[in-house]
């Protein structure tokens, strides 16, 4: 028997017809699976191409991964717990530093009214200064616990326009507040003309009211000389707290607990509004006296401040609220207006008073290059 020979290849270089004995050439004239995720490429007879090859070390399992943190953070705790002074400065925050009273030094008396007296103190260890407010009067165990439950919440606090309280001292029967010193001073007294300006101070104050308010915190004592301002121009709120611990136990028309020049007329006078009181609308009027008499230079009432509760009591309750001069711009008066409304239910909030016009002229102002100089 012959052996049998195959056919040459064609001159085109294609493979030969399939016969009965040429299964290869019939598998690779099949056409590809159309499941395949990679296509295989295609090659040239005539060329060597070479293969990509794998990668010499794979992705870390599940498990190695987790062994490997688990082992990082054994080490991590171990180098810590050999040098626990260098973790305590590395994870402490120095607003959350408990300040014993006995490292605190006077230095020297920065204010004191009928509530109480501020302090200049300085942190012996840190050399940190401090605000030290000592709150006169002697109060029953069961008020004392309640402040000291209250002050808890304040030292939550944290917001750039409210002053941060820090620690709570029990000391001689007397309640001292340690507090965030701000260099400025209070606001009282100060006349603010320019509209810039004083819409800066007035969306600053503002910002610091609605974070109170949505913490469920009033202030019920907002006045000028409880706006603080800093040396960056930062105003902050001051003795947010007072008010509300201490109104348990004293007089709410008191001075110790809320200015009644300041106050609102549903709270002096708890017959206007059918003895509903909304203390976060009685901030709001608070806050538009204290802004027009920053505009104005002077309470804004036909009487004055210091004057006696009952003609304090007729000027608020009986009068209409003061309005701003007609001098100032229409966008000014309307924010007045909203703030000064009788009504407690039509007074603007604080979230809402900072997209009136007045004040979002003020933010537009800040973000407009400067003036070309002139020729």
């Amino acid at each position: 028997m012959r052996p049998m020979q195959l056919p040459p290849p064609s001159g085109n270089g294609s493979s030969p017809s399939p016969g009965p004995n040429n299964n290869s050439s019939s598998r690779q004239q099949r056409p590809r699976r159309r499941d395949l995720t990679l296509p295989l490429p295609q090659r040239d007879t005539n060329l060597a191409v070479p293969l990509p090859l794998p990668p010499s070390m794979g992705p870390p399992s599940q498990s190695q991964s987790q062994s490997q943190s688990q082992s990082q953070s054994q080490s991590q705790s171990q180098s810590q717990n050999s040098n626990p002074s260098q973790s305590q400065s590395q994870n402490s925050n120095p607003s959350q530093l408990v300040i014993p009273f006995t490292e605190l030094e006077r230095l020297n008396r920065i204010g004191s009214g009928s509530g109480g007296t501020v302090y200049k103190v300085v942190h012996r260890t840190s050399g940190r200064v401090y605000a030290l407010k000592v709150i006169y009067g002697h109060h029953e165990e069961a008020v004392r616990r309640q402040i000291h439950r209250e002050i808890q919440i304040l030292r939550d606090v944290d917001d750039p326009n409210v002053v941060k309280c820090h620690e709570m001292y029990d000391q001689n029967s007397e309640i001292q507040v340690l507090l965030e010193f701000m260099d400025g001073g209070s606001l009282e007294g100060k006349q603010i003309p320019q509209e810039q300006q004083l819409a800066d101070l007035s969306r600053q104050i503002l910002r610091g009211l609605a974070y109170l308010h949505r913490r469920h915190i009033v202030h019920r004592d907002i006045k000028p000389s409880n706006l603080l301002i800093n040396s960056r121009k930062q105003v902050k709120i001051a003795d947010f707290g007072v008010g509300r611990i201490l109104n348990q136990t004293m007089d709410p028309c008191n001075s110790s607990v809320g200015t009644i020049a300041y106050m609102s007329p549903e709270r002096i006078n708890t017959d206007i509004n059918d003895g509903q009181y909304d203390a976060y609308a009685g901030d709001i009027w608070s806050f538009g006296v204290s802004i027009l008499e920053f505009y104005m230079g002077r309470f804004p009432f036909a009487v004055g401040r210091q004057g006696d509760w009952a003609s304090l009591m007729c000027a608020i309750c009986m009068s209409q609220p003061p309005e701003a001069p007609p001098s100032a711009s229409l966008n000014f008066r309307d924010f007045i207006s909203r703030c000064l409304q009788r009504d407690p239910s039509r007074r603007w909030s604080a979230v809402r008073l900072l997209d009136h016009p007045f004040i979002l002229s003020a933010s537009l102002h800040h973000l407009l290059p400067p003036p070309p100089p002139l020729p």
